[in-house]
């Protein structure tokens, strides 16, 4: 590299020419500049090679702690938040904590799935990995999900891979806004974009539910957010001053969600209506998208403050909370069929901590690996037998092959 101060007409020693890697001995390397290294760094196509569409590292490299932690206490956080759905009527303080949970759990998951969806392109292994980690796992899920009610209900429901059930609407959304990334690297303000698509769907009740488009894209902008973060912009919420002031913030979300029971409808939280179908004027719709975006921000950014960074006991977890969040679907359900929520004591508090911490156990237990890998089959399958072989990956495959051999034989 040439040094800005010099111009080409100077004397300068020349840099050694490269060598053969025929001759074996490999030639000296100018050390990267801080911009080529920002560059690599940055390179969609190198960071996130080895990233499955659940951010789940597959090529050996080490995983950041952090993210593992993040993704496990929102997945405990949904799960929770799902056990006090048939409760929270009896209880403002419990319907207040969920309204506040509610708030950034989701967000703060699609977020770090937005973040982690940085290197996808439409590259062929890529396209294999969402079809096995979202595409398969939806089509499965979306069938065992009406199934379980038919047995356990004696009901008849019927199975429609357009009218996403319960939990299964996050692959349908995962999917959608996985091969839209392109799209949002190419665009020259994306977050600004998808805000906008957001507030447009608020006001459009005719999307319909078909794919549940409306939550697609109202929660849009999370997942784009997360494809324009860097590291660094996780960093500045991890600082000690951040997890201060991260304290009045929470006191003051239960405080206003205590307050908002009465006054709001919860369902502005769900994103899967626009604002006529809940009752309200048109012009409320990308209001509230706004007010929602920023309080689910700040909240959002208070919860990663709080994230730890380092190895914990549940940092290992954070690679199954795929599994968590379809399978603990089932025993909710089944809880609900069963009308265990309808017990009396349940709706005290104690009842009420007592189905929160089962809940959180179960879903942690949800994510281990050995329920990983009973359920992989349909979680992770491989499937090689379903596509065709890629020319160039055969070619990669065939040159390690020869150069391994030929490290044998000399």
């Amino acid at each position: 590299m040439f040094d800005a101060a010099s111009s080409p007409g100077q004397n300068r020693r020349p840099l050694p020419p490269a060598q053969s890697p025929a001759n074996g001995v490999p030639g000296p390397r100018t050390p990267p500049s801080p911009q080529e290294r920002q560059a690599k760094a940055d390179s969609p196509g190198k960071r996130d090679e080895g990233e499955r569409p659940d951010g789940k590292r597959v090529d050996g490299k080490q995983r950041d702690a952090f993210f593992d932690n993040a993704k496990y206490l929102a997945i405990v956080l949904v799960a929770m938040g799902h056990s006090w759905e048939p409760l929270k009527g009896d209880s403002r303080i419990l319907e207040g904590l969920y309204t506040v949970v509610y708030c950034f759990h989701m967000p703060a998951f699609i977020i770090i799935s937005g973040f982690f969806s940085r290197g996808f392109d439409m590259r062929p292994d890529r396209l294999k990995r969402l079809i096995t980690g979202v595409v398969v796992p939806y089509v499965v899920f979306e069938t065992a999900y009406p199934t379980f009610r038919n047995l356990v209900t004696g009901s008849h429901e019927e199975i429609s891979l357009l009218d996403p059930w319960y939990l299964t609407w996050f692959l349908v959304a995962l999917f959608i806004w996985r091969l839209t990334t392109p799209i949002w690297k190419l665009v020259r303000s994306p977050f600004a974009v998808a805000l906008g698509i957001a507030m447009l769907a608020s006001v459009t009740p005719n999307i319909g539910d078909d794919l549940d488009l409306q939550r697609v894209l109202q929660f849009l902008p999370y997942f784009v957010l997360g494809l324009c973060l860097k590291p660094e912009h996780f960093q500045l919420v991890r600082r000690r001053s951040v997890r201060i002031a991260a304290v009045p913030v929470f006191a003051a979300a239960l405080a206003v969600g205590w307050w908002a029971v009465p006054r709001m409808n919860a369902s502005w939280f769900y994103h899967r209506d626009s604002a006529q179908e809940l009752g309200a004027p048109w012009w409320c719709g990308p209001l509230m998208t706004l007010a929602m975006m920023g309080c689910s921000l700040l909240l959002t950014a208070c919860f990663f403050a709080w994230v730890p960074g380092r190895k914990t006991w549940f940092t290992a977890l954070g690679a199954g909370t795929l599994y968590g969040y379809l399978l603990h679907g089932f025993l909710v359900k089944f809880a609900d069929y069963r009308g265990w929520f309808d017990h009396p004591w349940l709706h005290r508090p104690l009842g009420e901590i007592l189905v929160t911490l089962a809940f959180g156990t179960a879903v942690t237990l949800l994510c281990t690996k050995p329920v990983r890998r009973v359920f992989r089959f349909a979680m992770e399958p491989r499937m090689e037998w379903a596509f065709k072989q890629d020319a160039a990956e055969l070619a990669r495959a065939r040159e390690r092959t020869e150069g391994e051999r030929e490290k044998a034989g000399a």
